[in-house]
């Protein structure tokens, strides 16, 4: 029993984002981390290299601060660009990293300056509702017969 409790806290600190394993850290700027938090996936070509594991707010540029663990055996160029982005409608969200080609590496604590925040989904739907609303309701004739 205590050797399942142990596993349990374990697992559970792992996947909170305590447990960041043989990593180094990069930081990222975002002006919209809708969907992010501790413990959210970093991707590369779709599969995990890292997580997050932590966020904050920075008082002067009102930008979202986000720190995350990069597995050490994955070596990113320095001109590599963070996107976040969901896995469709209704999938979870997480970082997606794209490597560049600059043969200059990120070293632990530098940042990631191509960045591109979280896209508002209900956001897009609703304009692309209004507009489809408005396109109809103008191509009816008016009650003149025109």
């Amino acid at each position: 029993m205590v050797l399942l409790a142990g596993w349990f806290l374990m697992f559970a600190w792992n996947r909170s984002g305590g447990g960041v394993g043989d990593s180094y850290e990069l930081i990222a700027r975002f002006p919209n981390v809708a969907g992010v938090s501790v413990g959210t996936e970093v991707r590369v070509s779709g599969l995990k290299v890292g997580r997050v594991v932590a966020q904050e707010l920075d008082p002067d540029t009102w930008q979202a601060v986000v720190r995350l663990a990069i597995d050490r055996k994955v070596s990113l160029p320095a001109d590599s660009a963070a996107a976040i982005t969901s896995e469709g409608l209704l999938g979870g969200t997480f970082i997606a990293l794209m490597p560049g080609g600059d043969s200059e590496r990120l070293m632990p604590g530098d940042e990631i300056t191509d960045t591109q925040g979280a896209t508002d989904l209900m956001g897009l739907v609703g304009s692309v509702i209004n507009r489809t609303g408005s396109a109809s309701a103008d191509s009816r004739p008016n009650s003149a017969g025109n």
